[in-house]
């Protein structure tokens, strides 16, 4: 018996598509977070390191969450430096390939950056913050900054 919910005119990846929907949008729920701040008529001005600092001394919570948080992205630059250096440097001495050794610190760094990201997720602690709703909060905050302002 066909299955009287899906046409004979939708393709098989719409088909799949259709069914997994709901499995992805759970999945990825948190982009939802940032939906309102990214899906703008207007996008939100660039901001600086004193209105971030702005922020922190504003909000204690979410700015202590906020500044540890980009603590952290300085372990995964740390990390992905390292780990794309070495990676390359050591597909480049065993095999002399250029191709080989460029893919290989692309890779290096996109292991180096997870890895620091690890290291900066115990060091700071950061899995007792929520960095996420700290993130929105300040995007909030500057939303309403900006429109204050214009």
């Amino acid at each position: 018996m066909a299955d009287s919910s899906s046409s004979p005119s939708q393709s098989f990846v719409t088909k799949h598509w259709e069914g997994y929907k709901d499995f992805w949008c759970e999945r990825f729920s948190f982009l939802n977070n940032y939906s309102k701040f990214v899906k703008r008529d207007k996008p939100l001005p660039s901001w600086s390191d004193s209105d971030v600092e702005a922020f922190i001394a504003l909000d204690p919570v979410n700015g202590s969450a906020l500044k540890t948080a980009r603590e952290a992205v300085n372990f995964g630059l740390t990390g992905s430096v390292i780990g794309a250096v070495s990676t390359a440097g050591f597909a480049w001495k065993y095999s002399r390939s250029l191709h080989g050794a460029g893919l290989s610190l692309l890779a290096g760094g996109v292991f180096g950056w997870t890895f620091g990201q690890e290291v900066a997720n115990h060091w700071l602690q950061l899995y007792r913050f929520d960095t996420l709703a700290a993130q929105s909060k300040f995007l909030e905050w500057w939303q309403e900054k900006n429109e204050r302002r214009s």
